[in-house]
């Protein structure tokens, strides 16, 4: 095997070694997603849509292992979290209570030092 197809297998088989960050990129194109179809069926604000964007790129910045991905994924969940369980709180829904537990779970895997030593 060459040194190039090594360093090019290397980033990959890092990334298998932490599953979570695969399923918190895709939990955030999922919000991504649901952002835009919210606004597009004027049930957020129009604003909204600007979080879309930052969503994708911490998505596929996690996806290379970036230390700016996660940075950009750690304040999303956390901020998320917040969010979630302030609406809890005072409409008390039960599944904002749940997706705040969710972005509290992700966030605690994201602090990990195993996450954040692999991170280039």
């Amino acid at each position: 095997m060459t040194n190039e197809a090594k360093s090019k297998s290397a980033p990959r088989q890092e990334l298998l070694q932490l599953p979570g960050l695969v399923a918190i990129s895709l939990y955030l194109v999922l919000l991504a997603g649901v952002i835009v179809l919210g606004v597009l069926g004027h049930r957020y604000p129009v604003l909204f849509v600007l979080f879309s964007p930052l969503f994708l790129a911490a998505a596929a910045g996690l996806l290379f292992l970036l230390r700016w991905a996660w940075a950009l994924a750690l304040a999303a969940v956390v901020l998320l979290a917040g969010f979630n369980l302030w609406v809890f709180a005072t409409a008390h829904i039960f599944p904002a209570l749940v997706q705040g537990a969710l972005n509290f779970v992700f966030f605690l895997y994201l602090i990990r030092t195993e996450v954040r030593g692999r991170l280039r």
